[in-house]
């Protein structure tokens, strides 16, 4: 019989990173699905020295790189859409902190897609001859960079292509709408590349909003688009992708997008944020009451709650997953 891998947000980060890790998240749109507490839990710990891959920043590696957790980072997208630029980012690289390896929207998909085939590099035919495939951050000193997008010749037509190097992260925390206790998991809304991250980390951390039986996933199982064999673990945190939304169930905190991005600015309000929204909790309970009653009564006022109609009849009660969370940490 398959075991839950129910533990606790604690107990994930402990277990599956270290200093250095190579680790994936921010695979929706920068205000959609990302598993931001996980990154603020990677602080909590002290985790530094990250290789952060994220199809898209978010205000997770926003917080992990303002924080000089980041050593290295590759994506696709660095602003926040309405809410600017991401300033902690911004400042982390122009500060020499953090080395930023630029690559498309397209570029990061097919890259993690040829992860989950186990390729050990894709054909580009997007990004070459372009400064994007002449510059390197990894390598500053070699221009034009022969390394980073590579030159290869088509065997059938002699036609010359660019060359991705695949990704297959190390550990990757992907945010879900909900999931069931063995690892079986439904995304409303955008998937990006959440999908094909699944497949190509080698360890896979569900973040889940919400936990339901895996009967909910028997009677939708064209929508379980993360299925348990490819899941190490499950953690269950209501409200996981705040202040960004998760569709049918919160929107986005505008208030909070706007202040966390504009502490992210400097050195001083950064270590303010970090000591208000990052070490100030013990609990989820805690964390909660650290946004606030009336922001989550206000956010959770959705138009899109609908969506979550037809799976509430399966939604698991506190305890029962309460329960779980303390077998799996033992």
């Amino acid at each position: 019989m398959p075991q839950p891998k129910l533990i606790s947000l604690a107990t994930a980060v402990d277990r599956f990173t270290q200093n250095g890790v190579q680790y994936a998240s921010g695979a929706a749109l920068p205000i959609g699905s990302d598993a931001i507490v996980f990154g603020r839990e990677l602080l909590r710990q002290g985790r530094n020295q990250l290789h952060a891959i994220f199809h898209c920043n978010s205000q997770q590696l926003n917080l992990l790189a303002g924080a000089g957790a980041v050593d290295k980072a590759e994506c696709g997208f660095s602003g926040l859409e309405v809410f600017g630029f991401a300033n902690g980012l911004r400042r982390s690289i122009e500060t020499g902190v953090t080395q930023l390896e630029d690559y498309s929207n397209l570029a990061m998909a097919i890259r993690l897609l040829g992860g989950a085939m186990n390729w050990p590099f894709v054909p580009a035919t997007v990004n070459i001859g372009s400064d994007i495939q002449y510059r390197s951050a990894f390598s500053p000193e070699e221009y034009p960079s022969t390394s980073k997008i590579p030159m290869i010749t088509d065997p059938f037509s002699g036609r010359q292509l660019g060359a991705f190097q695949s990704l297959q992260p190390e550990v990757a925390a992907i945010h879900v709408s909900m999931a069931d206790p063995l690892g079986n998991a439904i995304m409303l809304g955008t998937e990006w590349s959440r999908f094909e991250l699944s497949r190509a980390a080698k360890k896979v951390i569900l973040v889940a909003d919400e936990i339901v039986h895996t009967d909910c996933m028997r009677q939708f199982p064209n929508l379980v688009r993360i299925p348990d064999i490819v899941v190490d673990a499950i953690v269950y945190w209501p409200f996981a992708a705040w202040p960004q939304s998760s569709p049918g169930l919160y929107d986005v905190d505008e208030d909070h997008m706007r202040s966390m991005n504009k502490a992210l600015a400097t050195e001083e309000t950064t270590q303010q944020y970090l000591k208000d929204y990052v070490f100030s909790y013990q609990s989820h309970r805690d964390y909660l009451d650290m946004i606030g009653n009336e922001k989550r009564e206000k956010i959770t006022q959705t138009e899109t709650s609908f969506l979550m109609d037809p799976y509430r009849k399966w939604i698991l009660s506190a305890d029962e997953i309460a329960k779980l969370v303390l077998e799996g940490d033992r």
